[in-house]
């Protein structure tokens, strides 16, 4: 019973963390790059992965240990189907950012020039994850009130 409880917690508190920190990083990427810039960037970007790997590591759990609801509970639900294209979504707009990250970090721990052209396009595409996380809720707010089934 109490794991119930603590995995459908988790899942909800980095769904908030995950929000916040994504929305964070499009605002941050908007934002003069500095070296403060640069660590808003980062953190939000930190934080965002966290919340994603709690995310998907507790929906997992849920989905296929049989904690709360059998797995064919989840499996035979249409809007379940729905959340998880709307995940495949954010991870797909994900790969941009992810890996300019990688580079722009490189490239300040050298203390070499960023290239930062990519940051409006990915404060965009930040933002359309945010609404992704937003549409996700609708979904699971719809699938604990039976529809999709």
């Amino acid at each position: 019973m109490a794991l119930r409880w603590l995995l459908a917690a988790a899942h909800l508190l980095a769904l908030g963390i995950g929000l916040g920190a994504v929305l964070a990083r499009a605002r941050a990427l908007r934002e003069p790059f500095d070296a403060t810039g640069f660590r808003r960037v980062f953190a939000a970007d930190v934080w965002w992965g966290a919340a994603a790997a709690l995310w998907i590591s507790t929906g997992l759990w849920r989905w296929l240990g049989g904690i709360e609801k059998p797995a064919g509970y989840y499996s035979g639900n249409h809007v379940f189907w729905l959340k998880l294209a709307l995940l495949g979504a954010i991870l797909i707009l994900e790969v941009a950012p992810m890996t300019t990250f990688m580079r722009w970090r490189r490239a300040s721990r050298s203390g070499g020039p960023v290239d930062t052209s990519a940051a409006p396009r990915l404060a965009r595409a930040s933002a359309v994850q945010a609404m992704l996380v937003v549409l996700m809720v609708l979904a699971a707010t719809a699938m604990a009130r039976g529809y999709g089934a």
